[in-house]
């Protein structure tokens, strides 16, 4: 069976070992390619997407596919008590952890942790977080549904599940331009600043080959998630998924 890796088709089985050679590759240069791809939009996306929690006073978070961890720090930020950022390429945790070490702020030191592991399959046990989030990660995976079923089952009682991803832009004449801009401009920015012209092909390609915000919606519900919806943010440029466990 093949799976989508970008526009190519690859064997199942080989998927995740290239994902992670992409972000091998960038972990370096990833924050500084994040702030100049979306000109700094993602920190105002990763803002409002962070105040979809409900309370954040001694709650706990999940944060799969979780990077350098900026989504950590936000919660923790808001009053969260624990948030464990979990990867499954070690290279991108370890340049979070670099990152949270030269800072000022003691609490991101204190109360964030750091898990190598998949997505889709996650080493904690039933009904152990408030919170699950994934922010730019679920698009990389081999199994979306895998993703969303452990991340249900490892939600409380009344826990919310939380997924930032890009998305379909509608206006036609905006989705004109936002391709160009990804495919002509974005590889060769990927090439100059991070030296990896291919990865950053790789990824606008998954963004264009990922499911439409409906059908993820569709497979929220379906696993068995339930007040599951979704907004668009920047002209469907990106959206926030939700869902309760009940």
């Amino acid at each position: 069976m093949t799976v989508d890796f970008g526009f190519q088709k690859v064997k199942k089985e080989e998927k995740e070992t290239m994902v992670q050679g992409v972000f091998s590759k960038v972990a370096d240069k990833y924050d500084i390619m994040n702030d100049m791809m979306s000109f700094g939009l993602h920190r105002k996306w990763k803002d409002i997407f962070i105040n979809e929690i409900n309370s954040y006073a001694n709650m706990t978070l999940l944060d799969l596919a979780g990077g350098t961890g900026d989504i950590a720090k936000r919660f923790i930020d808001k009053g969260g008590k624990n948030a464990i950022v979990s990867d499954l390429n070690k290279e991108m945790l370890d340049k979070g952890k670099s990152r949270i070490s030269k800072k000022i702020n003691k609490r991101h030191i204190k109360d964030i942790k750091w898990i190598h592991c998949s997505a889709e399959s996650i080493p904690y046990e039933d009904n152990s977080f408030d919170y699950c989030t994934i922010s730019f990660g679920i698009r990389n995976v081999t199994h979306v549904e895998n993703v969303l079923k452990e991340a249900l089952r490892v939600l409380k009682p009344g826990g919310k599940f939380l997924c930032l991803e890009f998305s379909k832009v509608d206006d036609t004449t905006i989705s004109k331009l936002y391709d160009f801009y990804s495919f002509k401009i974005i590889p060769k920015v990927g090439s100059l600043i991070a030296n990896s012209k291919d990865s950053y092909q790789y990824l606008v390609e998954s963004i264009k080959q990922f499911h439409n915000p409906q059908e993820l919606e569709m497979m929220m519900k379906d696993i068995g998630y339930f007040s599951v919806n979704f907004k668009k943010l920047f002209f469907g440029v990106v959206a926030i998924h939700s869902g309760y466990k009940i």
